[in-house]
Parts: structure tokens; C-alpha cells; sequence
């Protein structure tokens, strides 16, 4: 008999325009198989991936634009067990208004996991420095570096969230989830300097003051 196939509504939010879509349809399941939500302007996309614990498929809930008109009804958070809440990081108010996305999201969810991902690092003229992003350390979120143009990082916020939401650490991904071909390729150069970036950052003390930028 198979095994179930647990499965976990993951929220995505951040301003429209950053990429939240572009990220979820790399993975090609989702863009096949996603399923729309008319009442809440949602498009529902199904990412599954194979662990050393079996099958896990997050339902990721993509707003469809709906952010636009400032803000997300109720509905979109309630019963959400993690999130990823996405900026871009060559908009600055993008990163800005991440605080916004948080507080709106811990309002319904108050205890799950949550990635902050910076997409387009791909782009060589980036407005929001690694040393610039702190907002995460405040909350005790998750951080990455993310392109989804070049399939970057992809899988990371998707396995650091599988490993709370399955209480162990030591989860890991067996086989890499399909996804589109990537339309941009970082080198593995850049791809170092990004992740130095990171972890310098990482070393540095938290600013006293809550303005990040």
C-alpha cells in the first residue's frame, strides 16, 4: 500500500512584480497541475518532493495578483502551516514592505515556519545588500539568496521548511524535483561570492534601530 503523501499549505507572499509566480513554476508540477481558487483570486499549485522520509507536497498558494489592491483577505492565511514571503533585491520598497507581509501573516498564522528569499539575484545591479537584510534575524525566520530565473537555491527554503514542518533535522532531498530549464545561468564564482556575502553578514552585530533601510 502506498504511503500517504503528507502534505502542507505553504503561503507565498511579497509586493507583486518580485517573482513569487516565476519561483513557483519552475517547478514543473505546479505549473501542470495547479488549480484555481475563483473566491480568493488564488492559483494553487502542488510542489511535491522526494525526502529520505518519503513523498512530502507543499500547496502553494500564489495570490494571482492579488496584492495589488494592498493587502490579502483572511482566507489566503488561515490554516497555513508554513510560508516563504519573497522581495526583490533590486527594489528596495520591495524589501521594505516585507515587515508588512510579516506582520499580516502572524496576525492569522502565528507560530509556522517562514523563509524570507531575496529573488533576482541574478541581476548584477542589486539594490538590497546582503548586510542591508537583517529583518529575518529580528524575527527568527530563515534567509536565502534566491533566482528563480536560474533555478538558484530553489529547493533550499523548500527543505529548511520540510525539515521544521517533519520535526527532523536531518531530512533531506533524494532526487531533485523537475523544473523548467533554467533561463539564466549563475556561475559557480558568483555563486560563492553570494553565499560569502551572506555569511559575512551573518557575522555582523543587528543594527540598535528598526529602520533596515
Amino acid at each position: 500500500m502506498a504511503q500517504e503523501m503528507p502534505e502542507f499549505k505553504l503561503i507565498l507572499v511579497g509586493d507583486g512584480g518580485v517573482g513569487k509566480t516565476t519561483f513557483v513554476k519552475r517547478h514543473v508540477t505546479g505549473e501542470f497541475e495547479k488549480k484555481y481558487v475563483a473566491t480568493l483570486g488564488v492559483e494553487v499549485r502542488p510542489l511535491p518532493f522526494h525526502t529520505n522520509r518519503g513523498p512530502i507536497k507543499f500547496n502553494v498558494w500564489d495570490t494571482a495578483g492579488q496584492e495589488k489592491f494592498g493587502g490579502l483577505r483572511d482566507g489566503y492565511y488561515i490554516q497555513g502551516q508554513c510560508a516563504i514571503i519573497m522581495f526583490d533585491v533590486t527594489s528596495r520598497i520591495t524589501y521594505k514592505n516585507v515587515p508588512n507581509w510579516h506582520r499580516d501573516l502572524t496576525r492569522v498564522c502565528e507560530h509556522i515556519p517562514i523563509v524570507l528569499c531575496g529573488n533576482k539575484v541574478e541581476i548584477k545591479d542589486r539594490k538590497v545588500k546582503a548586510k542591508q537584510i537583517t529583518f529575518h534575524r529580528k524575527k527568527n525566520l530563515q534567509y536565502y539568496d534566491i533566482s528563480a530565473k536560474s533555478n538558484y537555491n530553489f529547493e533550499k527554503p523548500f527543505l529548511w521548511l520540510a525539515k521544521k514542518l517533519v520535526g527532523d533535522a536531518n531530512l533531506q532531498f533524494v532526487e531533485q524535483p523537475a523544473l523548467q530549464p533554467p533561463e539564466f545561468v549563475i556561475n559557480q564564482a558568483d555563486q560563492l561570492k553570494f553565499q560569502q556575502e551572506i555569511d559575512a553578514a551573518a557575522a555582523v552585530p543587528l543594527p540598535d534601530e528598526d529602520d533596515d533601510l
